[in-house]
């Protein structure tokens, strides 16, 4: 069996979505998108109505965003997100428009061609957050291999 590397990432906003000091990180979100789309290992994200998953409400609190997306492994989101220029930037400026979350990425194995759920990457939010880095939920800084193939 194939494994692919799934991820969560959530952030919550600090003022409402729809207030101008946030016009900056929503106008590159398309450009973004596309960047991460055209990025060797990449293979899905989740899209809402519009072309990115800002109108998904994820959470009770409407102010916090979700992320998800599928890649072929460890080293090519890492090479996306730490790598790509547009990235990177929205990543320097993130405390602009977002609060510090403890808990706001988790990375987990998935069998190949299989599509994660919200709910999927709440648990393994969850379990992150309850017992730290494991081969159910692990971070960049702290990975697990795929599982042994069958």
């Amino acid at each position: 069996m194939l494994y692919q590397l799934a991820e969560i990432n959530i952030a919550t906003f600090r003022v409402p979505i729809s207030d101008p000091v946030n016009a900056g990180f929503i106008a590159q979100l398309d450009r973004i998108n596309a960047s991460a789309e055209r990025a060797p290992g990449f293979i899905w994200r989740l899209v809402g109505e519009g072309n990115n998953a800002l109108d998904i409400r994820a959470f009770d609190d409407p102010s916090i965003a979700v992320n998800m997306s599928v890649w072929k492994d460890v080293d090519a989101l890492a090479s996306f997100v730490y790598h790509s220029e547009g990235h990177r930037e929205i990543m320097r400026r993130r405390r602009e428009w977002f609060d510090r979350m403890r808990f706001h990425l988790a990375l987990w194995w998935i069998e190949a061609g299989h599509r994660p759920t919200i709910a999927e990457g709440k648990a393994r939010l969850e379990i992150l957050s309850r017992v730290g880095p494991s081969a159910h939920a692990f971070l960049f800084n702290k990975p697990f291999p795929p599982p042994m193939r069958c």
